[in-house]
């Protein structure tokens, strides 16, 4: 699909290709909403992503031009899957170089995702300038096949494993620069419904939550269901949430405050308001330390090439984080795990410092930056 036909307005300075995930493509609209703010006009910005994804609806909200490409993730054994698979690849491989010539853009940008491989490839067979962003400390594959083409990387963490690296931290969606920039966590507490004097931990873990998180957070509760000081915001996600409320245990009225949600589309609010976190370290470690939000890190096991892990050690290296493998996590480990973080609340203060002081929240003007930098040449 596409939101302009060329020719419409003005040329394309900047196309961003990727998503699939918000995680991707996120990162990319703050750089977008960079260059606007640093003079390009919001046409001269399209965006390149998947149609299984989020893209069609966030793009134009945000006010961008948009086009999709077709494609699904290839199954690492053999499937009839992987046939139709192949076909839509070749088919988004032929699209996405072609809009590359169509828009013939300064600097094409690639966010990661399978969908920004056939414009990064368009970028290389028509010789325009390219930078790869990078929201990993261990690099994803489309960036890793075209890394020896870029003329310029943006990464998060140093030592992220991409040539002609600046790093610029990974760049926040507005709502959550918002609040690191400007907490205000009691009126955060009000609109979320949480009790203003108590410590309050966040749990969360995607759209679709971790099951060995839920279980580990459940037994928690349990054990600690007489603690007057504690409240719990406990983001389970769709995909277990019927299941999961049907078992929830019994806890006393003047006990610890426990919320149960499926879904948290104001986490902006929910990390004002947290006093500490339990979630997975994907991208949104990132939004941890601009919140200044200390945190028990479990990585997910299966992510590509284990990249969660290597990004909850670089956090945990600031001193605001704990980690526990996946393997490792239960009700005993986490029970012990926060038991110690939440008995000095000077030493829980003091790990919040340390995460806003590895935070980079303008990370999304420094990856304008060397955008705007490598269309420059």
């Amino acid at each position: 699909m596409s939101r302009r036909s060329a020719g419409d307005g003005p040329g394309t300075f900047a196309l961003l290709a990727g998503g699939g995930t918000a995680g991707h493509l996120l990162p990319g609209l703050a750089v977008a909403e960079a260059l606007v703010a640093a003079g390009h006009d919001r046409r001269e910005i399209h965006v390149v992503g998947a149609e299984r994804g989020p893209e069609s609806t966030l793009v134009p909200a945000a006010g961008f031009t948009v086009d999709v490409l077709p494609g699904r993730g290839i199954q690492r054994r053999l499937t009839p899957a992987n046939v139709g698979a192949v076909i839509d690849l070749l088919r988004a491989l032929w699209r996405g170089i072609g809009l590359v010539r169509r828009h013939r853009p300064a600097v094409v940008v690639v966010l990661g995702g399978y969908a920004s491989f056939a414009c990064g490839l368009g970028a290389v067979l028509l010789r325009r300038p390219l930078v790869l962003l990078e929201q990993n400390r261990k690099a994803g594959a489309v960036n890793r096949l075209l890394r020896r083409f870029a003329t310029a990387s943006a990464v998060s963490f140093p030592g992220t494993d991409l040539p002609r690296a600046t790093v610029t931290g990974n760049p926040l969606r507005p709502e959550i620069r918002a609040v690191a920039e400007h907490p205000d966590p009691k009126a955060a507490r009000e609109q979320l419904d949480l009790p203003q004097d108590r410590t309050v931990v966040a749990v969360f873990a995607g759209s679709l939550g971790s099951r060995r998180i839920n279980t580990a957070v459940r037994g928690v509760v349990e054990r600690w269901a007489d603690r007057h000081d504690l409240a719990v915001r406990h983001v389970v996600g769709r995909r277990d949430h019927d299941e999961f409320v049907a078992d929830l245990p019994t806890l006393p009225d003047d006990g610890i405050a426990y919320q149960v949600v499926a879904y948290e589309d104001r986490m902006h609010l929910l990390l004002d308001a947290a006093d500490l976190a339990v979630t997975r370290s994907g991208g949104s470690v990132f939004e941890l330390m601009a919140t200044g939000v200390p945190a028990v890190l479990v990585p997910l096991p299966i992510a590509t090439r284990d990249h969660q892990t290597a990004n909850a050690r670089a956090v945990e290296a600031t001193g605001g984080a704990v980690v526990i493998a996946d393997a490792d996590l239960d009700v005993d480990r986490l029970e012990a795990a926060l038991a110690e973080l939440l008995a000095d609340p000077g030493a829980l203060a003091a790990r919040s410092v340390a995460m806003r002081a590895a935070a980079t929240v303008d990370a999304a003007e420094r990856a304008a930056e060397v955008v705007e930098a490598a269309a420059r040449g």
